[in-house]
């Protein structure tokens, strides 16, 4: 039974959602009523950045406490083993009961014996209107989804949280409620209600493709996936379907708000709403996202948090990271960690504490040469059908591994650095350039301000580069019978 010491949580995911496309965060054009809903009623984190642009990768960080690098978990193929520690884990053995719907780019199929009800449903299937030849093929630009609403797949994950919502026993467990969507991942379409609901024309202007001391993955992508072909009003179209899939996620978000005021859960329950990371949607004449790309499209997500007796309508302005979440929840369900992480607890900011506006944060991936088993498209063999619309993200990553290489990021409110093994470093000065749009790496006027970056760097891969085990071993051997 959930009490004050032990409440009730309910996680929102969409996937792939970047912050700066929701109202609450500034964006001009897009209606997300209820998003901004649970900003006015309870806290905005407004700098929250992700630990890795890859769902996987991304996902097993948030819910450990751990960088990408403290467990190898840098690909898609690696999610979280039995002996690993992770949040679900946590809450399962404190008692929780843990409710899961929608996909599974978390858990190894062994690790899932902490969760009591997961399922994957599916829905209505997206279409690509394109043929193989056509230079849009490549796009993630699909078709409406031809359905009503009950069949499209977020709908059916969300109405299954809402009949366990519904469902609930008086005196049952205290509840984790996860619901991880699909949409706004590519492709590129929702329900025909909301793939239109944006003009292109009326699109905010897209960040341009082709500029200077960009990395070569930028022209690579746009080349492979032949978007170097399509004109800058497709990307406008793009992006105004990216919009139409948050605002779908909004309404799924407020269908499920109307159900847990009905239910006595809204005042008395933790609600979170974030994203394991973002989108290019059209930036820089691009789609999707990539393993060591750190542009804010891609590591800047919504952080919205509302907890009973904590403060409404308060803005964080300083830097969090995303895997913040998991010492969070275990602090607001008053349960400990027992293992070595580097989260640290957005609680106190939950009640209005000050934030830590000199907070630096860090992302990571790639790979390395030496790990080929990490790399997408191991199975290539020049044929497209093998991969479906990822041919050429695989096809890309194995005739040009460097494109790929391993990258970190260290995120400052003002600067950012992007160190790369390939040598193609960026330098941004965020206070004059939030955009990103001019490299500074090579400018003589910022070398303090990149040795500083620099220096932050070393000392935070020093200080995270391994874990000690809490438990000891005894160093005798067992005495003999």
């Amino acid at each position: 039974m959930a009490t004050p010491e032990h409440p009730n949580f309910v996680f929102f995911q969409p996937d792939e959602m970047r912050a700066e496309s929701l109202a609450c965060y500034g964006h001009p054009l897009i209606k997300t009523p209820n998003y901004d809903r649970l900003a006015d009623e309870g806290v905005r984190f407004d700098q929250c950045h992700v630990q890795n642009a890859q769902c996987v990768p991304s996902r097993t960080s948030m819910m450990s406490g751990l960088y990408p690098h403290c467990m190898g978990h840098r690909s898609n193929w690696h999610l979280l083993r039995p002996h690993e520690p992770h949040l679900f884990k946590y809450l399962y053995e404190g008692g929780y009961d843990i409710h899961w719907f929608g996909k599974n780019d978390l858990l190894a199929r062994e690790s899932l014996f902490c969760i009591k009800e997961f399922r994957e449903p599916q829905g209505a299937q997206r279409r690509n209107p394109y043929q193989l030849s056509d230079k849009e093929y490549y796009s993630f630009d699909f078709q409406p989804l031809d359905c009503e609403h009950d069949e499209v797949g977020d709908y059916i994950k969300v109405k299954a949280g809402i009949d366990f919502l519904k469902s609930r026993q008086e005196g049952s467990k205290p509840f984790f409620l996860f619901l991880p969507l699909l949409q706004p991942h590519p492709s590129y379409t929702t329900h025909p209600d909301f793939y239109s609901l944006y003009d292109p024309k009326k699109i905010p202007d897209l960040r341009p493709p082709g500029l200077d001391k960009k990395p070569d993955f930028h022209r690579l992508i746009r080349k492979y996936r032949r978007l170097d072909e399509l004109s800058d009003d497709f990307f406008r179209k793009l992006n105004a379907v990216y919009l139409g899939m948050i605002s779908y996620t909004d309404w799924l978000l407020g269908e499920l708000m109307a159900v847990m005021e009905e239910e006595g859960l809204f005042e008395n329950t933790v609600l979170i709403v974030s994203s394991d990371h973002g989108d290019w949607a059209g930036d820089y004449g691009l789609v999707e996202k990539w393993p060591s790309d750190y542009s804010d499209p891609l590591t800047r997500v919504p952080l919205l948090v509302k907890a009973p007796g904590k403060k409404a309508g308060h803005v964080v302005e300083g830097q969090v990271e995303m895997f913040d979440l998991m010492a969070s929840v275990m602090e607001l369900a008053g349960l400990p960690i027992e293992h070595t992480h580097f989260a640290k607890s957005f609680v106190p900011q939950l009640a209005g504490e000050p934030e830590q506006r000199d907070r630096l944060v860090f992302a990571e991936g790639g790979y390395d040469a030496s790990e080929p088993h990490a790399f997408e498209g191991q199975w290539i063999k020049n044929d497209p059908s093998v991969d479906g619309i990822y041919y050429p993200k695989s096809l890309q990553q194995q005739e040009v591994p460097e494109s790929v290489c391993r990258a970190t990021m260290v995120r400052s409110l003002n600067h950012k650095l992007i160190r790369r093994t390939s040598g193609q470093d960026e330098l941004y000065d965020l206070g004059k350039d939030p955009q990103e749009l001019r490299n500074l790496i090579d400018e003589p006027g910022m070398r303090e301000t990149k040795a500083d970056l620099e220096r932050a760097m070393l000392d935070w891969f020093m200080r995270t580069s391994d874990t000690v085990p809490l438990a000891r071993d005894p160093r005798k051997f067992p005495s003999q019978r």
